[in-house]
């Protein structure tokens, strides 16, 4: 039997702009150190392979810190005394061409363990051993109408071995597929494979109607809200004569990404009491509280998104506040507070009545600062 990992759409370097910088930092280090969940499944599973099939970086240019971590969760491997090949596919947003960490002669490629191989050639092929043979051809561009897949060779006759072709692409059943590095329906039949490897969506799916299996493993760490079936690689099992081939959905990653909303103060305390640190939360307030319960809700916010002294109980938490209303009607100054505070807030509360929103959040403060300094 061989085994083969199957992993894609690493995105290392990849940040997002709606996250504060600390967490930022915080998500993109874990697209990297991810890698060594991946590489001890390859471990336990004693494949004999590895295939990375694209997008390992975010970009065509990834910064030193990127491709130089990467190199070094390789060269650690010297330790376990580490021979399985692992091979790295360039991408559409890791393409190879001038100046890309994949081109020959570059750092990256000098930092390399002898066992790790870069898909440098368009007519790739490495043997598996005597009974399987990789074929693969990389990106070249960031965009594309070449079908890579029905670029490869095509079986010839008489040829007994396991297949496995490794490209990235965009697969047919998928909206638009045509327009970037397109996978025709047929192409693994064509090429005679028993297995596509593949790369480019981030949910782990295999494709409709093909008759050779072509498979996405997804994205070992989402990247975005609304991505599911994140944070998968493939173990792909195949056995000889019949070339049968066993696909095995492992799971690598550490943060879920979730979308939630609150509608009332009762779901928010709810909300507050889950066990959210391996969790990226991007929550919406659609709720209207008194002036005294958003006292409440901004120590709950506090305590998902954390401070200067605390870490959040969220591990990171996106705030969207635009429907959150505060009912400033009932938000009554003690009779005990001076006449130019009782004063201040008879105006604003008539300002607030006639919709004046700058009132609103005015008596809101004052309301806040006049308890706080009762």
């Amino acid at each position: 039997m061989l085994k083969i990992l199957h992993t894609a759409d690493w995105h290392l370097g990849h940040t997002s702009r709606q996250f504060e910088p600390t967490d930022c930092r915080k998500l993109a280090r874990d697209r990297l150190t991810v890698i060594d969940e991946i590489l001890g499944l390859a471990e336990q599973h004693d494949v004999g392979a590895v295939l990375c099939a694209g997008d390992l970086f975010d970009s065509k240019h990834p910064e030193e810190v990127w491709w130089r971590g990467l190199a070094e969760k390789f060269r650690s491997l010297r330790l376990l005394q580490w021979k399985r090949p692992i091979f790295l596919l360039p991408g559409n947003h890791d393409p190879l061409m001038r100046d890309s960490p994949y081109e020959e002669g570059s750092r990256f490629r000098e930092l390399l363990p002898d066992w790790v191989h870069v898909v440098d050639r368009d007519d790739y092929a490495f043997e598996l051993g005597p009974d399987a043979l990789l074929l693969a051809a990389p990106c070249r561009t960031t965009a594309g109408s070449d079908d890579l897949a029905l670029g490869l060779p095509a079986r010839p006759l008489g040829d007994t071995r396991i297949r496995i072709g490794l490209v990235h692409g965009s697969t047919f059943e998928m909206p638009g597929y045509q327009t970037n590095f397109p996978i025709a329906r047929d192409a693994g039949e064509q090429r005679g494979l028993d297995y596509l490897a593949i790369g480019d969506t981030h949910a782990f799916c295999q494709a409709a109607g093909s008759k050779v299996p072509t498979v996405y493993p997804s994205t070992p760490e989402a990247t975005n809200f609304g991505e599911s079936e994140t944070g998968y690689v493939a173990i792909v099992s195949f056995t000889q004569p019949a070339r049968r081939v066993t696909i095995q959905k492992e799971r690598v990653g550490k943060w879920l990404w979730r979308d939630d909303k609150a509608t009332s103060l009762a779901e928010l305390r709810l909300l507050a009491a889950l066990d959210l640190r391996r969790t990226v939360l991007r929550l919406e307030l659609d709720l209207s509280v008194s002036v005294a319960e958003l006292a409440e809700v901004e120590a709950i916010l506090a305590l998902l998104q954390g401070t200067a002294a605390a870490h959040g109980r969220a591990g990171v938490c996106v705030v969207r506040r635009t429907r959150l209303q505060v009912d400033v009607s009932a938000a009554v100054i003690g009779q005990d507070a001076p006449d130019a505070i009782q004063v201040a807030a008879q105006q604003l509360h008539g300002f607030a009545a006639a919709g004046d929103t700058t009132a609103k959040q005015a008596l809101v403060l004052l309301h806040r600062l006049y308890a706080e300094n009762l």
